[in-house]
């Protein structure tokens, strides 16, 4: 049986806010690619926007390759996962309080929101919105064994 999931499986699976891994190449050749967990946003036949800080290893290793893949699972059983590879297609250096806001409330319930905008806003000046346009996909639901 094949447990692969089709384009609108994967691309409703992606919109979802799961916890994602975003892993990028070391353009210095000298470890492993660069893995960590993210907020990201996505919404079907889109592009995939990570926020994050301007600063960080992963930030330099994306502008220095120009992509990243992102993973996102489900964790109960039956195990799915979407994993998704793409350059990317814009870095927005300042990110506005209304997309903060809306990526906060994907991820938050309602009542931590204003608690979670408030403790980070003065981080918030250095965040950067990474846009990747998904290229290439894998994408499981092993719910389709039966």
């Amino acid at each position: 049986m094949d447990v692969a999931m089709s384009a609108a499986e994967r691309e409703a699976f992606l919109a979802e806010p799961w916890i994602g891994v975003l892993a990028v190449h070391d353009s210095r050749g000298d470890r492993a690619p660069l893995q960590t967990p993210v907020w990201y946003d996505y919404q079907p036949g889109g592009d995939v926007a990570v926020i994050t800080g301007q600063a960080n290893l992963k930030t330099r290793f994306i502008r220095e390759s120009g992509r990243f893949t992102l993973c996102a699972q489900d964790p109960a059983s039956p195990p799915r996962y979407v994993s998704v590879e793409g350059p990317v297609v814009a870095i927005d250096e300042h990110v506005d309080s209304g997309v903060r806001e809306a990526m906060a409330r994907r991820y938050l319930e309602p009542a931590d929101v204003e608690k979670y905008l408030e403790s980070t806003r003065g981080m918030a000046v250095d965040y950067i919105v990474i846009r990747m346009r998904p290229e290439h996909w894998s994408a499981t639901d092993y719910g389709k064994l039966g």
